[in-house]
């Protein structure tokens, strides 16, 4: 191969594994956006919630039978979907019995909107998971193991008998089944009487209120599929990615920037976000070391922000 074809391969290469990439960065910023563009919380727990999904999937998968049942091929992304429900009852719990507290037409009164109250207790509910998990499953990291993720589909040559692009399996079916979740969760929102009242609770909850929508479980539904949606995408990102207790750490300011870069309140908005920020990233393996890859995540951010404040399909203008 001559430097020009190694040089498109590689840059190839880095785009479709972006794209794949992206597809799950791009869901669990879509939980995000769920909980922060809805309800309007800082959500700081969200990685964490995120990192149980990725151990929910693991034991369903390793110790209650996923793997017997299912095989190790089909057996991981069974258990990603019986984990994302029982994530979705926790993100129930977690609101009604904590984040409702500081939320919705209750704090309208209080200083800041009651921003400062869900700052503390969203970062005190990610401690207190952080460090349970680590007293639980300990610090070793572990991941959903499937034969997929060492596997691949070749496409080419695209360039004589050069340039080929290699498809990882695991990444492109956890990509499609993100894309599925994605287009049926806007047809949830954009086509549905449920969806509809989100809508109007994120827009005006006092108006909402007096036609007659019930707020507080508007947010309650919105804080669970959020919850749901991001663990989803963790068990996902578990069939490539080893993770352990803190792992949210690391993927909680991508799904932020991510949110800001789609635009605050727009669901397709935060999925092109993340799938910019997955692009941006193994971009950025080409040409600097792979510690630096969050620094160039941060620099894009910036000079989008600068561009466009709103976002790529935010608002020019959105509700204080």
């Amino acid at each position: 191969m001559t430097p020009t074809q190694i040089l498109v391969e590689t840059v190839l290469q880095a785009i479709v594994s972006g794209l794949f990439l992206g597809a799950i960065y791009g869901l669990m910023c879509v939980g995000l956006a769920m909980i922060f563009g809805i309800m309007r919380v800082i959500n700081f727990a969200q990685g964490d919630f995120m990192m149980l999904g990725m151990y929910a999937a693991y034991f369903i998968f390793v110790s209650f039978g996923a793997q017997a049942l299912f095989g190790s091929i089909l057996g991981p992304y069974v258990s990603v979907a019986v984990a994302t429900p029982i994530l979705f009852a926790f993100g129930w719990a977690v609101h009604r019995l904590l984040i409702r507290q500081v939320t919705g037409i209750r704090t309208a009164d209080l200083e800041g909107e009651g921003h400062y109250a869900q700052l503390i207790l969203t970062l005190g509910i990610a401690l207190a998971l952080q460090n349970g998990a680590m007293i639980l499953f300990g610090s070793q990291l572990i991941s959903v193991r499937t034969p997929l993720a060492s596997q691949a589909w070749m496409i080419g040559p695209l360039w004589g008998e050069a340039v080929a692009i290699f498809l990882n399996k695991a990444r492109i079916v956890a990509g499609v089944i993100s894309v599925a979740v994605i287009v049926a969760l806007w047809l949830l929102i954009t086509r549905s009487r449920l969806g509809k009242s989100l809508r109007a609770a994120a827009d005006n909850p006092e108006a909402s209120t007096y036609m007659g929508i019930d707020v507080d479980h508007a947010h309650r539904v919105a804080f669970a599929l959020g919850t749901a949606v991001t663990a989803a995408a963790g068990g996902l990102l578990a069939t490539n990615y080893p993770f352990q207790p803190f792992v949210g750490l690391e993927f909680v300011i991508v799904m932020y920037a991510g949110v800001v870069l789609g635009g605050i309140g727009s669901v397709l908005g935060a999925f092109w976000g993340g799938m910019a920020i997955g692009l941006v990233q193994q971009l950025s393996i080409l040409v600097l070391p792979t510690q630096l890859q969050n620094a160039t995540i941060f620099v894009f951010f910036l000079l989008i922000v600068i561009w466009r404040p709103q976002g790529f399909f935010g608002r020019v203008s959105e509700r204080t």
